[in-house]
């Protein structure tokens, strides 16, 4: 029962944070959640803001933070007098890395839409050009 003993069991914080058990276990070996109270038998006892903080980890991995940049945001929110510059700093280096990959996807659509409009255009006996733009080697542009 949520609240017996002084706070949640690992299944109840994972069904509450929409994860299963293992990745409330893995994310504790991590150190991204502070180690449970355990009760006598063993069990591991959360207290209620675990749930919160399991769903930042989920919010921040959505938004394409490695687990790596989510402990070092983590560790921000305990230093609030710096927190939102660095915090700042770490977003405007992930749109960076975001607006990249979306000119990389952007050169892969283009890409492929020639492939396929070649593909459109060959004659009933001639290769399939897909194929044999994939058997080439990669040019670096």
């Amino acid at each position: 029962m949520p609240g017996k003993q002084g706070g949640q069991t690992i299944g109840e914080i994972a069904a509450e944070s929409r994860v299963n058990i293992q990745t409330v276990r893995y994310y504790e070996r991590r150190g991204l959640l502070p180690t449970p109270q355990r009760t006598a038998a063993g069990y591991r006892k959360y207290s209620r803001d675990v749930v919160a903080r399991i769903r930042f980890i989920k919010r921040a991995q959505e938004l394409g933070f490695t687990l790596g940049e989510i402990a070092e945001l983590l560790a921000l929110r305990v230093r609030h007098s710096e927190a939102c510059g660095e915090v700042s700093r770490r977003a405007t280096v992930k749109i960076a890395v975001v607006q990249r990959k979306l000119r990389e996807l952007e050169r892969l659509k283009r890409a492929l839409e020639r492939l396929v409009e070649a593909c459109r255009r060959r004659a009933p006996t001639a290769e399939c050009p897909i194929l044999e733009a994939l058997e080439e080697p990669e040019e670096h542009a």
